[in-house]
């Protein structure tokens, strides 16, 4: 009784319209009023990159052959699917039964998951991901699962895993082996801290863990004096960012194998610090003095006013940079309140860049501002604001960016009609080209689908060994 909550169907009874609720605007909706010299630039990018025409273009990545060995993180996942989105043949090897991740949904319900034709359930985040790979299915565990990688590893370029630190090896097939069968293998070992040194990864270090272990959580969040503590990004940041990097030195590795090398190598990329890499200013600014950034909110440091501000219907980012920039902002909102402009332009504490930043003074001007703000929609203000050409822009709701007018027009925000999972809403290949565009063809496969025609034409077996390897739990 206690665990029916678990398979309990208590999706929200909301009337949910099919995508797009509203219809894609027009060419001639987008470019009204636009002055026509404009408009002549904006119409050729436009019909040089449009996603629609994708489909009719090469691929870039055309030719290299991936295996995705990786499971239970993301990073790996992410990683190989710009190589799928660019074109290149991603082959996901999953554990028997398949990748763990295929079961994360939201509160742990069904309903939240995608089912395949052949009535296999999915979740949406291992979907998402899974975007133009095929998926079979291995025991490296076991010496014939061991032995069927080692045959078909010379035709493969780029294999990505992220096993414990040298279990691969261990097993016989780490990049000391594999690359004695494939000169040409590059080798990508991901994860969140590394395979050496004092903070290698250890059972349980996922996304997590590398957010804490670098920096970012501790920076992150309200301070303390706001009632704050540290937080750690609600998205899967260190999986997201490492497997980004991940991606771009894999790649790097790829052209040098091809320019001048001409034989692979082994490549590691982790979460932390890749990471690390992105929170730039904190090194130098501890090594001068050992000042430790401190948590802001939504403030910022260096510069006020440029932070997430309340309104009326949510919230609404406002940038001022610099001393034109401030005083924009307060015309703007002298417009409606002449008051509030008079305050703050006539402090002379506030008249400088400089002098606004200590923390009294961010307090004051945010305070002042939230005072015009809060009668205002994010509309309303972003309106008042760019009329006066101060950069902002409403916090959305995902439901409004699924609406949203220009990712919809720019095709962005898209609907697949999945062969397998049917319609699926998804964001688009981020990957915009003249001649060689990222595409998404398919969102996933269910689990081992792709066994037989991957094992067969990669490792020439034939129906009756695939048969046997299943039986034997190789497959």
């Amino acid at each position: 009784m206690a665990e029916s909550w678990r398979t309990e169907k208590k999706r929200p009874k909301i009337k949910v319209l099919p995508w797009p609720a509203i219809p894609l605007p027009t060419v001639e909706e987008v470019y009204a009023g636009v002055d026509e010299k404009k408009k002549d630039y904006n119409l050729w990018i436009e019909s040089a990159v449009r996603q629609e025409f994708n489909a009719n273009k090469p691929e870039s990545l055309f030719g290299i052959r991936v295996l995705d060995m990786t499971a239970n993180q993301s990073i790996g996942h992410w990683c190989s699917s710009h190589f799928s989105e660019l074109g290149a043949e991603v082959i996901m090897v999953e554990p028997i039964g398949g990748d763990p991740l295929r079961k994360l949904s939201p509160f742990g319900r069904e309903e939240y998951m995608f089912t395949s034709r052949d009535g296999e359930k999915c979740g949406v985040k291992f979907l998402a991901e899974a975007r133009n790979k095929l998926s079979v299915t291995l025991n490296v565990e076991t010496e014939a699962g061991r032995n069927l990688l080692k045959a078909i590893i010379p035709q493969v370029d780029i294999l990505i895993e992220n096993a414990a630190p040298g279990h691969y090896d261990k097993l016989g097939i780490g990049y000391r082996q594999l690359s004695e069968i494939n000169p040409r293998l590059i080798y990508l070992w991901v994860g969140q801290r590394g395979q050496w040194g004092p903070l290698k990864d250890q059972p349980g270090a996922m996304d997590p863990v590398a957010q804490c272990s670098m920096g970012f959580v501790h920076g992150t969040g309200a301070p303390v004096s706001f009632g704050g503590t540290p937080t750690r990004s609600g998205w899967w940041l260190c999986d997201h960012v490492g497997g980004t990097f991940a991606a771009i030195g894999t790649m790097a590795a790829l052209y040098a194998r091809e320019k001048f090398l001409g034989h692979g190598q082994f490549v590691e990329c982790t979460g932390a610090e890749a990471v690390i890499r992105i929170i730039d200013y904190n090194w130098a600014w501890n090594g001068m003095d050992g000042s430790v950034r401190p948590r802001y909110g939504n403030w910022d440091l260096a510069i006020n006013i440029y932070a997430v501000n309340p309104c009326a219907d949510g919230q609404i980012m406002v940038g001022g940079g610099h001393d034109r920039l401030w005083f924009r902002i307060w015309r703007a909102a002298g417009k409606v309140k002449p008051a509030l402009e008079q305050h703050i332009c006539e402090d002379p504490k506030l008249r400088v860049v400089t002098d606004r930043l200590p923390h009294y003074q961010q307090v004051e001007t945010y305070t002042v501002l939230v005072e015009w703000m809060k009668d205002c929609t994010r509309f309303q203000c972003e309106t008042a604001l760019q009329e006066e050409e101060v950069a902002s822009g409403g916090v959305s709701f995902i439901d409004e960016v699924c609406e949203f007018p220009h990712y919809k027009y720019r095709g962005h925000v898209r609907l697949l009609d999945d062969g397998e999972y049917g319609k699926v809403l998804l964001g688009g290949s981020s990957f915009i080209g003249s001649n060689t565009p990222g595409r998404i063809k398919w969102v996933g496969r269910p689990v081992g689908k792709d066994n037989e025609d991957v094992y067969r034409g990669l490792a020439g077996l034939n129906r009756q060994e695939l048969a046997s390897l299943k039986k034997g739990g190789v497959i």
